[in-house]
């Protein structure tokens, strides 16, 4: 100890200063490749890909597709019936979940599994059920009615109704579990007090539960939204974005293009919806803000 401060009287400088230089220099060296990857994988790309969809040429041809249009009105349709059924859902079953019985925590375990276990294989099992030929359903449908079940995916309504439920199917138990943790902040003693007053269900739910639980709720139905504006596999893996490219989101639109060998048309339907995601994610980090 007298020898380093000795050291600092002899060269007039603070012993520390030394050491957290080494410090400063060390956390500099092991931040850099971190950077490096941030640059060129995530960086590098966007900024690429905004350089190829910078003609408005591409943008005229882009809008002049008729599947672009049918892309966007199937975008906000996903948006907001998919979001909405979901996180009313999750609320729902979030307070069924919290319910202390033991069959319950049974069947959360099970409930958990479909966002647990990874998208391609769950998702392609049920377009293999959906088969009109060899799916388990129409064998099920020809077993008990003797008649030839629906072509489920060749029409396009169907199709698109079938990939907004494997996406609420997919993310329900994530947003459950959120909801389930808000609920669970909520003091018992609100609700011990409340039924000492006489309240229902309902009115312990509507002066209790959601006024606890709007902002997360909100907040939650906004994130949402900006996560499923690029949920690719929902819609991909079950249709391809079809029957003739009906059901496509602007999340698979890019797809089709590449496949066109259309790069610039790729990259403008990706830089479109951008005004559907930025207000989305400003009334989100607005609220959050709060």
């Amino acid at each position: 100890m007298s020898a380093v401060l000795g050291t600092a009287v002899a060269t007039g400088k603070p012993a520390a200063r030394r050491g957290f230089d080494r410090w400063r220099f060390w956390g500099l060296a092991l931040v850099v490749p971190y950077l490096i990857v941030f640059l060129v994988f995530v960086l590098y790309p966007i900024c690429y890909g905004l350089w190829l969809a910078r003609h408005p040429a591409s943008y005229v041809k882009l809008f002049e597709d008729p599947i672009f249009f049918r892309t966007v009105v199937n975008t906000i349709v996903f948006i907001v019936v998919a979001i909405n059924l979901k996180m009313v859902f999750a609320l729902v079953l979030s307070g069924f979940l919290i319910q202390p019985r033991w069959w319950i925590k049974v069947l959360s375990m099970i409930f958990i599994l479909p966002w647990a276990v990874p998208s391609i294989p769950t998702i392609l099992s049920v377009r293999f059920m959906l088969n009109p030929e060899w799916g388990v359903i129409n064998q099920l449908i020809f077993r008990l009615t003797g008649a030839d079940g629906p072509n489920w995916l060749n029409d396009p309504t169907l199709a698109l109704s079938f990939s907004m439920l494997m996406h609420v199917w997919k993310s329900l138990p994530f947003w459950t579990l959120i909801l389930v943790a808000g609920r669970l902040a909520i003091p018992a003693e609100q609700y011990e007090a409340a039924s000492v007053d006489g309240a229902t269900s309902w009115q312990k739910f509507r002066f209790i539960t959601w006024p606890s639980m709007r902002t997360l709720y909100l907040t939650s139905t906004i994130l949402s939204m900006i996560w499923t504006l690029g949920d690719f596999n929902s819609v991909y893996l079950l249709t391809g974005g079809g029957p003739a490219d009906l059901t496509h989101v602007l999340a698979t639109l890019g797809i089709r293009y590449l496949r066109l060998d259309q790069v610039d048309l790729a990259m403008a339907s990706i830089v479109v919806a951008l005004p559907l995601v930025l207000p989305l994610v400003y009334f989100m980090m607005k609220r959050l803000s709060k």
